[in-house]
């Protein structure tokens, strides 16, 4: 039984600690290509090449489908999400599942222990295993076809570790699934603990809003939720090179209280800054917009920088562990994708 991921066209809230991925991408963007990422390096002045291996017939036809959003997919979407079994991890192999109640028509989803370890198999073939270290548990969610496609989170033992999450529903489309899944592991990159150091009093008190804005106040660089990120991370070097500029305006609509609301000004921030994000969705929040860059990394060519979405594209170029870490990731992707 293959399996299929699905892409979200809606505008989504940035949720704290969750990263709940769907795709909102606009048509016209650039050609981007990735490598694989080990430990992180401070940025060269100069981008560090390295040849990636190539299968174009797949690459490009993932970026095809991420840019026009055609997923063949009727919505079918069920009232809330419903999580139906997480595995721990034990290295790499799943063990000791857990089996939520669930709805009897789900009964047979929550089962198919084939198709969760299919999925599982296929991302562990294409990551490499020091990046896999960062996941402790691996959850098979559904909220019906259509949705979130997956998603990434703190484990709730563990601010160190993170859960990835699968929605059965949508898990047919390979396509889909793997640019999904490396948009996700784009989160793992950009916030794990070597990047962004945990506040264990936010981890602890996940609902106290007080305690999450004093430790936001106190961080003297880009505080994504998880933790105050070190001055030379990732995301704190994308912050400061793309959203110095519009971060307060998009505080302002981030802090809308109602959600109509949200999602009108959410959209009318994207179309006004259209021109600097690889897709809609990644105007969503810096931790989405540099995921979404990422994804565009990995599977497009290497741009010019002649504009700001290409300039994105172009930042990961500048880190030579995230230039192998591409080259890695295409020459798993390249042998393990399904025929």
């Amino acid at each position: 039984m293959t399996a299929r991921i699905k892409f979200v066209f809606a505008s989504i809230a940035l949720l704290i600690i969750t990263m709940a991925c769907s795709t909102l991408l606009g048509d016209d963007l650039p050609e981007t290509e990735y490598s694989e990422i080990p430990a992180t390096q401070a940025a060269t002045e100069e981008p560090v090449l390295k040849e990636a291996p190539s299968c174009p017939v797949i690459t490009d036809q993932i970026l095809a489908l991420a840019v026009s959003g055609d997923n063949d997919v009727e919505e079918n979407l069920l009232e809330s999400e419903i999580t139906l079994v997480t595995y721990s991890l034990s290295g790499d192999e799943l063990i000791d599942p857990f089996y939520e109640e669930v709805p009897s028509d789900l009964q047979d989803e929550q089962n198919d222990e084939q198709t969760h370890r299919q999925v599982w198999d296929y991302f562990r073939a294409v990551v490499p295993a020091s990046e896999r270290e960062r996941i402790g548990e691996y959850s098979i969610i559904t909220d019906g076809q259509g949705g979130t496609l997956a998603a990434v989170s703190q484990t709730q033992s563990d601010p160190n570790l993170w859960a990835l999450q699968v929605d059965i529903a949508d898990t047919g489309n390979y396509y889909e699934l793997t640019y999904t899944l490396l948009h996700e592991f784009g989160h793992l990159i950009t916030l794990g603990s070597d990047q962004v150091p945990p506040s264990l009093a936010v981890f602890n008190n996940p609902d106290d809003d007080n305690i999450y804005f004093e430790e936001a106040s106190a961080c003297p660089d880009y505080f994504p939720g998880e933790g105050c990120a070190n001055p030379h991370s990732y995301i704190n070097d994308f912050y400061n090179q793309f959203w110095t500029d519009i971060h307060e305006e998009w505080n302002e609509i981030n802090l809308e209280e109602d959600s109509d609301n949200y999602y009108e000004k959410l959209d009318e921030f994207y179309y006004k800054y259209e021109d600097q994000f690889v897709a809609s969705y990644a105007a969503t929040s810096p931790e989405e917009d540099i995921a979404e860059a990422f994804a565009f990394f990995i599977f497009s060519h290497e741009p010019a920088g002649d504009t700001v979405v290409e300039q994105k594209v172009l930042f990961f170029y500048h880190y030579p562990e995230l230039v192998e870490l591409r080259a890695n990731l295409l020459g798993n992707l390249c042998i393990s994708f399904p025929e």
